[in-house]
């Protein structure tokens, strides 16, 4: 197994995406060369005064210093991913998924998973041998993934058997084993009914290439639906005039049905009306 090596804090800064290591550079440097000689200077008194002196002098480099540090994880933050997205973006075939060693393929099972939307961990624990690789979280859960870049040599049930105590022992709430060829059917039995995912290499494969093609893959628009609005009700029109005087009929409404009919223009001098009403 191999040995984990020392993490730092600049190694947490690399691991940060490159905007929120350039943003940490910034607030760094603004805490240090203003803000903690700005709060001694609010202190009051000589003493404080002169702190707020001194610690704008000694802070000044250090400020500068904090920032560089800051920007240069910030540009190798940026450059890793980039590298990162061309190592899966070149992964077309099974054949593909062999090429490296197989620490380019934890970094490549690795971006595949951060495309789906986990924060990946790259451990240190793992290496040639087995171990734990990864640990993935997403949605409040913690996955530990053990890759294994076996070409030809089938996944035994001892490594399944290895990475459910590990599973156990870290309290973790799953366990992906990934590879590129395929599991014994010792394995798959044991797996069975158990937190335990086995990703053989057509499994990865089809991840990368769903992870690529959601980025390129057009929406399609949702289809508008108009409304249809009915025709406006042509109110039928009379040839004929009023019936006793001959004036020009109206359209009129009856107060105690409501129904509709036409009556005289002259109303009320003329009470006469058409015999046809309204529907």
């Amino acid at each position: 197994m191999g040995r984990r090596r020392t993490s730092t804090g600049f190694d947490a800064l690399i691991g940060l995406p490159w905007p929120v290591g350039i943003l940490v550079g910034m607030a760094g440097y603004s805490a240090l060369r203003y803000g903690i000689p700005w709060w001694f200077s609010r202190q009051g008194g000589t003493l404080a005064a002169g702190l707020a002196g001194e610690f704008g002098q000694v802070l000044a480099p250090l400020a500068w210093v904090l920032l560089g540090l800051c920007w240069m994880a910030a540009l190798l933050s940026f450059l890793r991913a980039r590298y990162r997205r061309h190592l899966l973006d070149s992964r077309t075939t099974l054949e593909s998924l062999a090429v490296g060693g197989w620490r380019q393929f934890e970094q490549l099972v690795g971006e595949a998973f951060r495309r789906q939307g986990y924060t990946v961990e790259e451990t240190g624990l793992g290496g040639p041998d087995g171990g734990i690789d990864l640990i993935l979280r997403k949605d409040g859960r913690r996955i530990l993934v053990q890759c294994k870049q076996w070409k030809r040599q089938q996944v035994g049930v001892s490594v399944v058997r290895e990475m459910a105590g590990l599973l156990a022992h870290h309290r973790a709430d799953a366990v992906r084993i990934v590879c590129i060829g395929a599991f014994t059917r010792d394995a798959e039995a044991f797996a069975q009914g158990k937190p335990i995912e086995l990703m053989d290499g057509a499994t990865l494969l089809e991840m990368i290439q769903a992870s690529r093609n959601a980025d390129v893959w057009p929406t399609a628009p949702n289809p508008r639906i108009e409304p249809k609005i009915a025709p406006p009700k042509e109110t039928p029109a009379l040839s004929e005039g009023c019936p006793r005087c001959g004036s020009t009929l109206v359209q009129r409404t009856n107060r105690r049905t409501g129904e509709s009919f036409f009556g005289c223009s002259q109303f009320p001098r003329c009470r006469g009306s058409a015999d046809r009403r309204l529907a």
